[in-house]
């Protein structure tokens, strides 16, 4: 079969490898549909020894049931399933809570990530990574695993601050960031800004539900605080998904005293946190700052049900296999506008 594969640091390839065959609790899937993430892309871009090489990348993935391994139960040949793709140890206290994107004892790892993943005609995955889809397209599907997984989780972190009347701003309005506006608006009641550098991207925005957008740069911080209002006032929840050093400025600024500021993106930025009696901090008193990694199973579900119901959509641009290394090229180069989609 043929599979896209990280063969050395900086190379992916198109390769041919043998099919292969489900063990004891696994499924073969055949791979309907792979979403291209930029997490991708740092994979691509580790040194040495970081990740296991050869490797098939590509963690959003949907498609059929093609074969059940020994003792598998509950799925049939033919059934379509999305993939949850982090694969904790099962036994520590977060796992045992169904909290594995905090696993205590694993590594970050999973499908595509520690071990071989989509991008290929087929590839195998414990039976109990699956979710059924329903009906809903592989093609949107594939993005919901990551793209829609990632911000349903970051903005469930934030749940009880998204009340009426408050404002969320969603910095880069990418593959997830797109994910996020329409999480925002058809879960909330809250007033959404949304920031980018690029018109089309905060186009996008719009058409996904965005009330305001704002164009990154040195004017963005003045024209989100007329919206929001003036400090101690602010945004109640900021999610930022570049988490560049510039991106992080602009999300210290306008959150509220007492807001939530979520860092999403893997820009490598530093936010500084202090408290000082000497001038005001760095980041509003009582404001919360977390870091989100993907989401859990039971929510991957409550995302792909959105998905079900119309209510969540990707903005897909689809590549066929052989064109994978020129998608993520595309990635790289700001050229995807919402979510590169493969499919085999």
């Amino acid at each position: 079969m043929r599979a896209i594969q990280l063969t050395a640091p900086g190379t992916l390839e198109l390769v041919d490898v043998p099919t292969p065959k489900p063990g004891p609790g696994e499924v073969l899937l055949a791979t309907a549909a792979v979403g291209a993430c930029h997490s991708d892309l740092h994979i691509l871009d580790a040194p040495a020894g970081v990740f296991p090489t050869p490797m098939t990348i590509g963690h959003e993935i949907a498609g059929q049931v093609a074969q059940l391994g020994p003792g598998v139960t509950g799925w049939a040949e033919g059934d379509t399933a999305a993939v949850y793709g982090i694969i904790g140890c099962g036994r520590c206290r977060a796992c045992l809570r169904g909290l594995e994107n905090q696993c205590r004892t694993v590594p970050v790892g999973g499908v595509g990530i520690s071990r071989d993943g989509g991008l290929a005609d087929h590839v195998v995955v414990p039976a109990d990574r699956l979710l059924p889809l329903g009906g809903l397209d592989p093609v949107q599907a594939a993005p919901l695993t990551d793209a829609g997984l990632t911000p349903y989780h970051a903005i469930s972190l934030s749940r009880d601050a998204l009340r009426p009347g408050t404002h969320a701003v969603v910095i880069g309005v990418g593959g997830l960031g797109h994910m996020a506006v329409q999480i925002l608006a058809v879960t909330t009641a809250v007033t959404i800004v949304a920031v980018d550098t690029s018109d089309a991207a905060l186009r996008l925005a719009k058409r996904m539900g965005a009330h305001h957008t704002v164009q990154a740069g040195p004017a963005a911080v003045d024209q989100i605080r007329e919206l929001t209002g003036p400090a101690p006032d602010g945004a109640d929840v900021v999610l930022d998904f570049v988490c560049v050093d510039a991106t992080l400025d602009t999300a210290r600024r306008v959150v509220s005293t007492g807001g939530h500021l979520t860092m999403v993106g893997l820009g490598g930025g530093t936010l500084r946190i202090a408290a000082t009696v000497e001038g005001p901090p760095p980041v509003p008193m009582e404001t919360s700052a977390v870091i989100p990694f993907w989401g859990t199973r039971a929510e991957l579900a409550e995302v792909i049900a959105l998905g079900r119901q119309g209510l969540l959509r990707a903005e897909v641009q689809t590549f066929p296999l052989s064109e994978a290394v020129q998608a993520y090229q595309q990635l790289r180069d700001g050229k995807i506008h919402g979510r590169a989609v493969l499919v085999p």
